[in-house]
């Protein structure tokens, strides 16, 4: 492409055009503008002028770039565009060596997009407003819709189980879709549009006259999951580049309890639909929220498209293998943290799945009744987020991971103590407000622990085993379910008390096995939890 440049121009247009070359070209050095029309004509100017030195003479060449990298630890290419814009502005003759690859000076490569940080925070931002209310119908009413079908326990539980284990699977395969595709953004919105369009699929299903119904169900939630499922690394790589280490907590602390705002908003209106329908079809109802899921993540779809895409240099050094990731156990801080996550996640999923089966089946409780009690979790986990976002700040990720996780692995044996709705309101409020804090300090830490040349790897990694865990969880769950003796009257009641054990099981045996990756002020656990609770804080309001 670059040697056919010359023939482009005109030999009586060449010198008419050198003075405004000329000129524009120190504009070019003085500005460093990178627009390729620019370039184009530096290269037409150049190729036609001095076209017959020899190839010794050229002043930028390819080993000379990648020598000056590793000195000035600047990339080769940017070398590049600086010796063209400085070659022309002094006359020097620009001849590129035939070693040189092509793609240096294509107008890609020629052209540096500005990022603009800003806009693509609020372009972000605006995405997650509307990917939470998808996400306040999917995730909450998706076991109602299966029961409405006919599922039973067993099925719950693989519906739960499938989905998640294939879509963290897949993630294997992340970091060579989002080359093949082009980029981490082109990634997101394919997949986007992909999972709109599977659960406008799950609307048409209470209307569906089959047997077979609830195996759909399964088919599309586990094409929908595949789909978030593989955007969620990509996703997590390009929204961590916007925003600095120190930040992040606070960061993810606002936008969070901002997204969970709306995420609370949606469980409530799609509570009241739903019980709006029960005089007319819950068909009908269950049609109405889903389809309205669909059209929510269609318009995050439109927000993501306005984002942009900082430049992501691949590193060969961060090409390595899931084999390779888990034998460095030894050794690797961040993959013991992993084996932590994927064990709490296994002993959380054994009972998670079946909450809902156990307040809509056993104690017959309308979805009015159930939706308020998924309300007072999701208000819990609002309030609590910039509480855990800021003490993530002070005292590290790690800290508010061990206390949170250990006030998660409580929340099954609470449901023994008693079935009465506003008691149960209490518990679903500590549900909230632990579980609030393991997902933000966990995703920071995955962005602490990590360089970016390797975060959409480790991120597939890290959900890939997370998925398995919570795959065997669901399912031994499932099967558990209806052969472990009942427990207060309850089978399920057992399996709760079963979930709590394993999860302080493996709180106290991995809680200690991995530390904190940044700077942070030392708190015990219980000075954390009377700082977090308010009692004696340790972060000023001068800092909120």
């Amino acid at each position: 492409m670059f040697y056919n440049l010359k023939n482009q121009l005109p030999m009586d247009a060449r010198a008419p055009l050198q003075p405004i070359l000329i000129d524009r070209l120190k504009t070019i050095s003085q500005r460093r503008c990178r627009s390729p029309m620019s370039n184009q004509l530096a290269s037409a100017f150049y190729m036609s002028t001095y076209s017959g030195a020899s190839r010794s003479q050229g002043y930028c060449r390819y080993r000379e770039c990648c020598n000056a990298r590793l000195h000035r630890r600047r990339p080769a290419a940017e070398l590049c565009r600086d010796r063209v814009a400085r070659a022309c502005v002094l006359k020097q003759p620009l001849v590129i060596s035939a070693e040189m690859p092509h793609h240096f000076f294509s107008p890609a490569a020629m052209s540096q997009k500005k990022i603009n940080v800003r806009e693509s925070l609020r372009s972000s931002f605006k995405d997650g407003i509307f990917a939470a209310v998808m996400a306040g119908i999917t995730d909450q009413y998706v076991t109602p819709l299966a029961l409405f079908l006919g599922a039973t326990v067993q099925q719950v539980g693989l519906i739960t189980a499938l989905p998640n284990l294939l879509s963290s699977l897949s993630q294997l395969l992340a970091v060579r879709v989002i080359h093949w595709v082009g980029g981490r953004l082109k990634l997101l919105m394919r997949l986007v549009f992909s999972q709109a369009s599977l659960i406008l699929f799950i609307a048409i299903l209470p209307w569906i006259e089959t047997s077979w119904r609830v195996e759909l169900l399964s088919i599309l939630l586990i094409l929908t999951a595949t789909c978030g499922g593989l955007a969620g690394p990509a996703w997590g790589s390009l929204i961590t580049e916007y925003i600095p280490s120190s930040k992040r907590g606070r960061y993810f602390g606002w936008r969070n309890r901002t997204v969970g705002a709306v995420t609370l908003g949606s469980i409530i209106a799609s509570g009241l639909i739903l019980y709006s329908f029960r005089e007319i079809s819950y068909s009908a109802g269950f049609c109405a929220l889903f389809c309205l899921a669909a059209l929510a993540r269609f318009t995050s779809g439109y927000f993501i498209k306005q984002m942009d895409e900082p430049p992501h240099r691949r590193d060969p050094a961060s090409d390595f293998t899931f084999v390779m990731f888990v034998a460095r156990f030894r050794e690797s801080n961040f993959l013991k943290f992993v084996l932590f996550s994927a064990s709490l996640t296994f002993a959380t999923y054994l009972s998670a799945p079946f909450f809902a089966v156990f307040m809509l089946r056993d104690l017959q409780f309308s979805y009015l009744t159930y939706m308020g009690l998924q309300v007072c979790s999701s208000f819990a986990s609002l309030v609590a987020l910039p509480l855990w976002g800021r003490h993530a700040d002070l005292v590290g990720n790690v800290g508010v991971l061990r206390l949170s996780s250990f006030l998660a692995a409580l929340i099954p044996v609470l449901w023994l103590f008693s079935h009465d709705p506003a008691y149960l309101m209490l518990v679903q409020i500590w549900s909230g407000f632990a579980w609030s804090g393991v997902t933000l300090s966990a995703a920071n830490f995955i962005y602490d622990a990590v360089t970016p040349q390797k975060r959409v790897r480790c991120i597939a990694y890290f959900n890939v085993i997370n998925g398995v865990a919570l795959f065997l969880g669901s399912f031994l769950g499932g099967f558990l379910a209806s052969r472990i003796p009942p427990l207060f009257g309850y089978s399920l009641l057992s399996l709760f008390a079963f979930s709590c054990a394993c999860r302080l099981f493996f709180y106290l045996l991995l809680s200690r096995s991995f530390h904190e990756v940044r700077p942070a002020r030392e708190a015990s656990i219980h000075e954390l939890f009377f700082s977090v609770v308010g009692v004696r804080p340790l972060v000023g309001r001068s800092q909120d």
